[in-house]
């Protein structure tokens, strides 16, 4: 249900904002109810040889029934990044707040699943923040990776930070 409701969202949202695709590398059924854990790699757009691997909560139509939020999974997600290939970074956003590099809708209309990638000059680190947005009651359940950038071999396109 969540991929019909989230994924026709998330298609205009991606093709709008030319943010990060998610392919759907897993899925654990947790339950008889039909509730699944979705396992999904996503690579940044901005990033080449960074995947970040985002894991949530699918809940099936039984579970959707007895609860009787039909329009809405839960906010939890868990995140994982690491470097896959050569990296090369390209024109990133360096401000304290990064940038958005994935979403997907979880409810009908206005909770989103998103990942943002926010650069550590400091200590040569990428950190990628996995979180939900809300118009209101917004939720404290995030999870956080980093991908270190220290001794490796990077390219910069625009130039390494000073």
């Amino acid at each position: 249900m969540r991929k019909l409701i989230g994924g026709a969202l998330a298609a205009c949202l991606v093709l709008g904002t030319g943010a990060a695709t998610a392919d759907e590398v897993g899925k654990v059924g947790v339950d008889w109810l039909g509730n699944d854990i979705i396992v999904e790699a996503i690579k940044d757009p901005k990033v080449e040889g960074v995947t970040c691997h985002v894991s949530y909560f699918d809940r099936g139509v039984i579970d959707r029934l007895q609860k009787g939020n039909w329009f809405e999974d839960p906010s939890d997600s868990s995140i994982s990044c690491r470097q896959t290939g050569p990296i090369t970074i390209g024109d990133i956003d360096m401000s304290e707040g990064g940038e958005e590099v994935f979403k997907q809708g979880i409810s009908l209309i206005w909770k989103k699943q998103v990942v943002n990638r926010i650069y550590d000059k400091t200590n040569e680190t990428l950190i990628y923040l996995s979180h939900s947005r809300q118009v209101q009651d917004g939720s404290a359940k995030m999870s956080v990776t980093t991908v270190p950038l220290y001794g490796q071999n990077v390219v910069w396109t625009k130039g390494k930070p000073k």
